[in-house]
């Protein structure tokens, strides 16, 4: 049975059920600062419930027992059902995450062509034959992990949720999802698509929870569970690690997504006012709650002063609200809220140049940040090395490629980072200097769905979207036989 619609009460899906507890949290508005539903707060006995429906149903072989061509076909399904519900997700999506409803919507379309793209590649997992001479047969198969927790942030719940329950779906796996507490509701309608193209009830009961509970609590007991074969998980370095540590017990392998501080690098032949679009997105978007965000800029110093007044021109001149196409969105709650603006305050007291923002916006009842300009910022400042998640960006000059190279480098984080040039030599020096994951050239956000994704050094491991990923979910296996050629 699917959850009502526009309902004050949400369950979490268990086992193939919608299922209550003894508790719940009540989920706001970052818009209004008002309280408008609450979810049924899990308890560590339902993380371990769903846990062991995962277990049985990931032994028992049923998501693999037939051709892989019936998971595309469900998985395209669950895609349909996706767009079929995207308007009524992206307006709940609004209310309890404060973005705007051109991005809720988009939101929902893109997890349902994550579906699309790795229903695609479902029957496309194919091992290969290892020559070894005459007196062998030799080859690999690729099996499905198994169980695959996976903990979703608050900040893209309906895209990450997606980005990894899809290919971790089209290898066969049984998974369980534990939602974030600041922003669980819109994503439990991904457990309804799913339920309606028949996963997770029937046979296949197991096969998909959802649920959300005190992350502390949940999340440990699903990190800990030895019934489980992986964790994905998405957010905060401090999280990150701690689960890592309660994994190694288990010596459970992990996919790392643990944020970053990115450096776009810019220089004097730049196309500007394709940079500025790049800046409004990159950094502006979703009220730069963003764990690749555009949030240190580098530019060339015979640009700087002229680029700084151009950023705060365009920070300035945003349109900011919530729920319709707009530019600049509340940050998702007060503590968030209070958490950049401190990291503001420190910002100037260590020196830096405020050059427009840096306060909450007044006569607004949500959790709003003036989008904020720092320029003067210097290598050793905490805005310059530890990740605002905020509409927050910092400028900072260089005098020559291979200092620019330096700053870009110089933080703890390696998940994304981009430069903006004309010059095609530059540009490929720049993707070799560049140590990130992922490399933007005179566009922010560059690349889809279908281009792998992920961090070097504390920005975390694995790769998430693209072909590469749907390879986290598997295992290899080597199968070597000897055979008897011995004649008659």
């Amino acid at each position: 049975m699917t959850q009502a619609k526009q309902q004050t009460h949400w369950k979490n899906y268990i086992a193939g059920e919608w299922c209550d507890s003894i508790g719940y949290l009540e989920i706001t508005n970052p818009a209004t600062s008002k309280t408008f539903a609450t979810i049924s707060a899990a308890t560590v006995a339902d993380a371990n419930k769903a846990v062991d429906a995962a277990r049985v149903c990931a032994d028992s072989g049923v998501l693999t027992k037939d051709r892989p061509a019936a998971r595309s076909q469900m998985m395209f399904a669950i895609a349909q059902n996706i767009r079929d519900i995207a308007e009524e997700g992206a307006k709940l999506l609004v209310l309890e995450n404060g973005k705007s409803l051109d991005d809720a919507r988009t939101e929902f379309l893109t997890a349902a062509r994550y579906f699309e793209y790795y229903g695609g590649m479902a029957d496309k997992i194919e091992g290969r034959s290892i020559p070894l001479g005459d007196d062998y047969v030799d080859y690999t198969v690729y099996e499905p992990v198994g169980v695959s927790v996976q903990i979703v942030p608050w900040n893209f719940p309906v895209d990450i949720c997606a980005r990894s329950l899809a290919p971790a779906l089209a290898a066969g796996n049984a998974v369980v999802v534990k939602s974030p507490e600041l922003t669980p509701l819109a994503m439990t309608l991904l457990a309804t698509a799913c339920e309606k193209a028949g996963l997770g009830i029937g046979a296949t009961k197991g096969a998909l929870s959802i649920l959300c509970g005190v992350g502390s609590d949940i999340g440990a007991a699903l990190v800990a569970n030895p019934k489980i074969d992986q964790v994905v998980f998405t957010g905060s370095v401090p999280t990150g690690q701690h689960i890592l540590k309660n994994a190694a017990d288990n010596a459970t392998p992990c996919v790392m997504e643990l944020g970053g501080k990115s450096a776009a690098v810019v220089f004097p032949d730049v196309d500007k006012k394709q940079f500025l679009e790049s800046v409004a997105w990159g950094i502006f978007f979703n009220a730069g709650q963003v764990c690749s965000a555009m949030s240190r800029i580098l530019v060339h110093e015979d640009i700087y002063e002229e680029i700084v007044a151009d950023i705060a021109t365009l920070a300035r001149g945003l349109s900011i609200k919530s729920g319709e196409a707009v530019e600049l969105t509340p940050v998702v709650s007060k503590d968030q809220q209070q958490k950049i603006l401190a990291m503001c305050d420190a910002a100037v007291s260590e020196g830096a140049t405020l050059v427009t923002g840096g306060k909450a916006l007044e006569n607004k009842e949500g959790f709003f940040v003036e989008p904020t300009v720092f320029s003067d910022i210097q290598s050793d400042m905490t805005i310059f090395q530890s990740e605002v998640f905020g509409p927050v960006v910092s400028i900072t000059p260089f005098k020559t490629e291979a200092q620019a190279w330096e700053l870009a480098n110089g933080t703890d984080f390696g998940l994304v980072a981009g430069v903006f040039t004309n010059d095609l030599s530059r540009t490929m020096r720049a993707t070799r200097a560049l140590k990130a994951g992922q490399v933007f050239v005179n566009e922010w956000y560059a690349g889809g769905i279908e281009t792998p994704f992920g961090g070097l050094k504390l920005s975390g491991f694995g790769r998430e979207k693209g072909q590469e990923a749907l390879y986290s979910y598997v295992n290899t296996k080597n199968v070597a036989i000897k055979v008897n050629n011995s004649p008659d």
